[in-house]
């Protein structure tokens, strides 16, 4: 029986997308509930700065992500057509370019100029796209696919902290905000790591650490701000 590897590339453009975004979302909801919180806000002071946090983080990641992504899908698009246009004017000259990489990656001059012909027989665009300028199928720019996942994820991982925002008593709000984040930040590492085949120890702690940074620094802002006023 045929050995079938599980390869993560093809999941990279919409993991990094939400990965991203539920990352933010809960970092900086939880940061800003957790700067009003230390600075003395009300309670329905806090709330609202958790909830314009979400509908604006929300938007700022989907229009980010897709500007971003966007670019990218323009740049592959104008490789893509002046690639075309090569094989249009000097379809020969295109397939001794494509031998050259493969005589680079190892194979022999012979066996290159016919790999060369044969995949530019069957697609020459697809060929010269995948080994020359390394655009594949599994790693194109999807600009609404990423706007989509990020968006989507941000606002996911920014109701996190408002919900325990309402659920938790007034006494033990900033605790509970901040033990539920960090919680939710390490598995969120641990599932995106074990998603792209990472380590998952790794992936939970780096992202538990940078969380917890961010968290500390907006809630000694807050702190701060309470002091001076």
């Amino acid at each position: 029986m045929p050995h079938k590897e599980h390869h993560h590339t093809h999941r990279s453009g919409w993991l990094r997308a939400a990965v991203l975004g539920a990352n933010d979302g809960i970092v900086s909801t939880a940061s800003l509930l957790l700067g009003v919180a230390t600075a003395h806000g009300s309670q329905g002071s806090i709330l609202l700065a958790g909830i314009a946090g979400l509908a604006a983080g929300t938007m700022a990641m989907a229009a980010g992500e897709y500007i971003s992504v966007r670019s990218q899908a323009d740049t592959e698009r104008a490789d893509l057509a002046l690639e075309l246009e090569g094989l249009k004017v000097d379809p020969e000259a295109e397939q001794q370019e494509l031998a050259a990489i493969y005589v680079k990656r190892g194979l022999t001059d012979a066996l290159a100029q016919e790999v060369a012909r044969q995949l530019m027989a069957h697609d020459a665009l697809g060929a010269h796209a995948r080994d020359e300028i390394g655009i594949s199928e599994a790693l194109r720019a999807r600009p609404l696919q990423a706007a989509f996942a990020s968006g989507t994820s941000f606002a996911i991982g920014a109701a996190v902290p408002i919900l325990t925002l309402i659920f938790a008593t007034a006494e033990d709000q900033i605790m509970a905000i901040a033990g539920v984040a960090l919680a939710c930040l390490a598995l969120l590492g641990a599932l995106a790591a074990r998603a792209g085949g990472a380590s998952i120890m790794r992936g939970a702690l780096r992202v538990l650490f940078w969380g917890a940074l961010a968290m500390a620094v907006t809630a000694g802002v807050g702190g701060l701000v309470r002091a001076i006023a």
